[in-house]
């Protein structure tokens, strides 16, 4: 008890800080590596820590000293054969909350803007697609299954992705912030028996990937040039332009004033 008390004492602003620095980061290391392969690596590590301390405690001196010895080879190994989600980390890290206050404040209306003025020229051409935005759960399984891109957002590289006959038309794409993560992205077919059987692919696709995460999915039908958007496990159809940018307003967390910024192309298009 008189420990308690006497660390209660010792205990000050700094140490407060510190606890909130290093719980800030577990969290986003967590959150970074959620749904994805790391996971299994970092199970497969605690596995290798739980086995080294049994080892100590249990004075079995070989698997202690192979273990010893092999880690520091393992880890230059992950570095090497993780580099790029590496990369990807440091960047995810460049982009929270205190950076961003540095960047660009109106970074999700442009993201929205390009989007569905993407998805107005593809509605009017009937040019199908599908176009997947990140939102807390990550998507990383489906961008390392797909071509990855990390590219500025911007409605022509959308327009262009989907252009029938061009490599990257089959499939979603990936959107993480306001970059385009990856094309060619095969997403998971719903299952849901009470669907209308009107939804093709493109349709079940979006469905699939919002009944799996928080993500949202914006189609264009190829057939009808109808814009329908998903979300957690639901469709809603027949989205027209201002509607599209309201719901995704509402979704991503912006308010601003930016809905009567119009693309010269848009206008040209409807």
């Amino acid at each position: 008890m008189d420990q308690l008390l006497d660390f209660y004492h010792r205990f000050g602003w700094w140490d407060l800080l510190d606890v909130t620095i290093v719980s800030i980061a577990i969290y986003e290391l967590l959150k970074l590596i959620r749904g994805t392969r790391a996971v299994q690596m970092v199970l497969g590590a605690g596995v290798v820590a739980g086995v080294y301390y049994l080892s100590h405690w249990g004075h079995l001196e070989i698997v202690n000293w192979l273990i010893r010895n092999v880690v520091g080879y393992v880890v230059f190994a992950l570095i090497v054969l993780f580099q790029s989600d590496i990369r990807r980390a440091l960047a995810h890290f460049g982009r929270t909350p205190f950076f961003a206050f540095f960047g660009r404040p109106d970074g999700a209306e442009e993201t929205i803007e390009e989007i569905a003025v993407a998805a107005t020229v593809l509605a009017s051409q009937r040019i199908g697609a599908i176009v997947a935005i990140e939102r807390e759960i990550g998507l990383r399984n489906y961008i390392e299954g797909g071509i990855p891109l990390d590219a500025t957002l911007t409605y022509d590289l959308l327009v262009t992705i989907f252009r029938p006959g061009g490599p990257l038309h089959d499939g979603a794409v990936i959107i993480q912030g306001d970059r385009v993560a990856a094309a060619a992205c095969f997403l998971p077919l719903t299952v849901n028996p009470r669907l209308s059987k009107d939804l093709g692919t493109r349709h079940r696709a979006a469905i699939g990937l919002t009944e799996e995460s928080d993500a949202v999915a914006v189609i264009v039908s190829e057939e009808t040039g109808i814009i329908s958007l998903a979300l957690d496990g639901h469709i809603e159809r027949g989205l027209d332009p201002d509607r599209l940018r309201s719901r995704l307003r509402g979704l991503l967390g912006t308010s601003r004033a930016g809905a009567g910024r119009r693309r010269d192309r848009e206008a040209s298009t409807s």
